[in-house]
């Protein structure tokens, strides 16, 4: 049976909570668990007065309930598996080294912040700032997967540096502002501003989008490999179609302000 914490007091106030991680409750009794400190406001409290612990810990973390004013749950996690029955809070997986996180509901701003590896998967929508930096950070996302099924906010992938990406939905506005590499695929469509001020990295929506003056075309081709990262997201649960796989695309080289290496790729129509 694996372990199960389950929401029964509403914080008035965020809680954060970088502490629920899978790993750190191994080998722990749920008394002890229940005895966790979280930082609740600007005073300290135990995991047990909002959360009844139930089971033992076997790799996966079950955290049910409505948890959309809970923070950072599962930050800096490194193995095991988060499955969240609900929405969640801001920082989801922030500085995620390893692991996998679901969440059944939406998730708030700034999910995988800085993460490094591991995957992140949002079943429902997600907030401003998935894999990004933090404000004043220079790099965000520097591996792993973070996979979200509806639509997400602004400055998707800021200042990402390596890893993937990919919107089921809508994107908000300066999707991979700031990239300096990895890839960022938005199955819906983008809002104004792609790609501004990226150095290099890839940018890839099935819809038309209007690009900044400041990318050029390049070309219309079939990228072999967007091909397999259609197909791994189609594989994962996204609804990409064979047309989408096998479908030529139009290449923008941008931002000039950055020399130009970096590409938004969208489809040939």
């Amino acid at each position: 049976m694996s372990l199960t914490l389950t929401l029964h007091t509403q914080p008035e106030v965020p809680l954060e909570a970088e502490a629920i991680i899978p790993e750190r409750f191994e080998g722990m009794s749920a008394a002890r668990i229940a005895a966790t400190r979280l930082l609740y406001g600007n005073r300290g409290a135990a995991l047990g007065d909002f959360f009844h612990v139930e089971g033992q810990a076997d790799g996966e973390l079950r955290v049910a309930g409505d948890c959309a004013r809970i923070k950072r749950l599962g930050s800096a996690m490194s193995r095991g598996r988060l499955v969240i029955e609900g929405n969640v809070g801001m920082h989801l997986g922030a500085a995620m080294s390893g692991g996998e996180i679901l969440v059944e509901g939406d998730a708030g701003d700034w999910v995988g912040v800085e993460m490094l590896g591991g995957r992140i998967v949002v079943k429902g929508n997600a907030g401003h700032l998935v894999g990004s930096a933090i404000r004043g950070g220079r790099v965000g996302v520097r591996g792993g997967e973070i996979i979200v099924h509806g639509s997400a906010g602004n400055e998707i992938g800021s200042s990402m540096r390596r890893g993937l990406i990919a919107v089921g939905g809508d994107a908000g506005d300066f999707t991979g502002v700031n990239m300096l590499a990895g890839t960022v695929v938005v199955l819906g469509r983008l809002g104004w501003r792609t790609g501004a001020g990226m150095k290099r990295g890839s940018i890839i929506s099935t819809n038309p989008a209007e690009m900044l003056p400041t990318f050029s075309f390049a070309c219309a081709y079939r990228p072999v490999a967007l091909r397999l990262v259609l197909t791994h997201l189609r594989g994962l649960g996204l609804p990409v179609s064979d047309e989408q796989i096998a479908g030529r695309y139009r290449r923008w080289s941008g931002d000039a302000v950055e020399m130009n290496r970096g590409e938004v790729l969208l489809p040939d129509r």
